[in-house]
């Protein structure tokens, strides 16, 4: 490793209206090193890196780039200098294809269409990333859109690519895939910030680990020096590893199985949902695991009437014994059946509205709110009762939710949800892009609603969380439920055998 740093920070404080992001933070990239930046939500991760890469100017200290004191004006400067960033927020353009969006920037004068697809198409390729270059990026999903933006910044031949969140929303095999990737980069000399709350992906891929809490630089150090424990010690400021997930071989009694609120039968949709079947109890958590394209989030979007199931030969579910078909979420709502979506930018929230706007936009979306105008006093106080509740940290309730970091945006689409009072809450992917001081406090509110006596569905890509959670495991393959466990013999093992055999 070279002596002189690519990228240094000193002394660098970032602050919004007033209250500090980061405070006096030095941070050190050297060529050619894989740099992993941990810390709960809010530590100041995304700031650090968004003032390297020209979105945020620092308030106080400098940014050197080569060892020259730089002041980027935009991300299109740094890029122009070499430093690119894959931002958790997507920030394509949704109406030009994935071709158009990888040209961004670069664009030539005249250029043939069928060109730029046949260069996209071999430029994709040898990335190993399945995704179709004529497609628009609005009819991309996640994982795709994801490909894309990382797709784009190795194009750019930048020097420094920062990585926010590039895993959350790939499958086991498109992160293999990716990580393959960051380390041939990191042999042609390209520098690496990688922000993940997946602390086992950090250790196995860094250089070097530098930790910040509550906006300050803790430690850095290299990876030996480190483990999972130690990680989540500095991050804040005790161990939880064990609380949030328990150690392996752990086992626990599961709730007693109260009466059947949902009975599914031959649900179909297409080709993605097929003739599944399964129950959900009063009381208990049913978690639901399955690999990206297994159908179980389409499943539960047609129980609570986001999407609707074939016509003919649908299949039946039953609420209570009585046969229902929503076909939008109202009447699901009305009926105690609330489903929180597992993209919360694009679905949970309105990200310009304040955090009390959002949750009470859950009883005006419900038609529950019984005055006939808009109560104020009413806003208020929903929002004071949940964000303590759900310990959601803001400067105060008329935040914009969208100044948030991902947990407490997360707790605000949860409050959002649960002042629609649920008799069935549907919880997708409740805790992806979540640190792990809100992974405990979010699993915390989940217990508690299943012992208060609701029905909840945890669906889940993170075996550790579903073998944490629930009473009974639903596995899904290939649009159905293949296979049933209880939490007595439910292992890793048996349930990953299920999802791909």
């Amino acid at each position: 490793m070279k002596t002189t740093p690519l990228v240094e920070l000193r002394d660098v404080t970032k602050e919004f209206h007033g209250n500090p992001a980061i405070k006096n933070v030095n941070f050190e990239l050297y060529p050619a090193e894989i740099h992993s930046l941990l810390g709960e939500n809010g530590a100041g991760k995304s700031t650090l890196t968004k003032i390297i890469a020209g979105v945020h100017e620092p308030t106080a200290g400098e940014v050197l780039f080569n060892g020259e004191k730089v002041n980027f004006a935009n991300p299109q400067e740094a890029m122009e200098n070499g430093i690119a960033m894959v931002f958790q927020e997507t920030s394509l353009v949704p109406s030009l294809t994935v071709a158009q969006n990888l040209e961004l920037g670069n664009e030539k004068l005249l250029s043939r269409l069928r060109g730029l697809y046949i260069s996209a198409q071999q430029f994709l390729q040898s990335l190993n990333f399945e995704v179709d270059p004529t497609m628009q990026v609005s009819q991309l999903g996640a994982a795709q859109k994801q490909m894309v933006e990382i797709a784009r910044a190795v194009r750019h031949q930048a020097k420094v690519i920062i990585f926010d969140e590039p895993t959350a929303t790939l499958t086991p095999e498109e992160k293999h895939h990716f990580f393959a990737l960051v380390n041939r980069l990191k042999k042609d000399g390209v520098s690496i910030i990688f922000i993940s709350h997946a602390l086992e992906e950090a250790l196995a891929v860094s250089d070097r680990i530098t930790i910040l809490r509550d906006g300050e630089h803790v430690v850095t150090d290299v990876v030996s020096a480190f483990d999972r424990d130690s990680i989540i010690r500095h991050m804040v400021g005790r161990t939880l590893s064990h609380e949030i997930y328990g150690e392996a071989g752990d086992k626990r009694q599961a709730r007693p199985m109260g009466r059947r609120v949902l009975s599914v039968q031959n649900l179909s949709m297409g080709g993605i949902v097929r003739n599944t079947s399964f129950s959900v109890f009063e009381g208990q958590i049913t978690g639901v695991f399955g690999l990206i394209g297994s159908g179980r989030t389409e499943t539960f979007k047609i129980i609570s009437g986001v999407l609707k199931r074939d016509f003919f030969h649908g299949g039946e579910v039953r609420l209570n014994g009585k046969p229902v078909r929503y076909r939008v979420p109202r009447p699901a709502i009305h009926d105690g059946i609330v489903y929180v979506t597992e993209d919360r930018k694009l679905e949970g929230f309105f990200e310009t509205k304040s955090i009390a706007q959002n949750i009470y936009s859950g009883l005006l979306g419900a038609d529950l709110n019984r005055a006939p105008v808009i109560s104020y006093k009413e806003m208020a106080d929903l929002a004071e009762v949940w964000t303590k509740r759900l310990n959601v940290k803001a400067i105060d309730n008329n935040s914009r939710v969208i100044e948030l970091s991902g947990g407490n945006q997360q707790k605000v689409v949860v409050a959002k949800a649960l002042v629609q009072k649920p008799k069935l809450i549907i919880l997708d992917e409740p805790t992806r892009g979540v640190d792990v001081g809100a992974i405990s406090e979010i699993h915390h509110v989940i217990n508690e609603l299943a012992d208060s006596g609701m029905s909840v569905v945890v669906i889940s890509s993170y075996l550790p969380e579903i073998l944490k959670l629930s009473d009974r495991v639903l596995v899904y393959r290939l649009g159905r439920v293949v296979e049933e466990f209880s939490v007595e013999e439910a292992t890793e093992e048996k349930i990953m055998y299920a999802a791909v055999h």
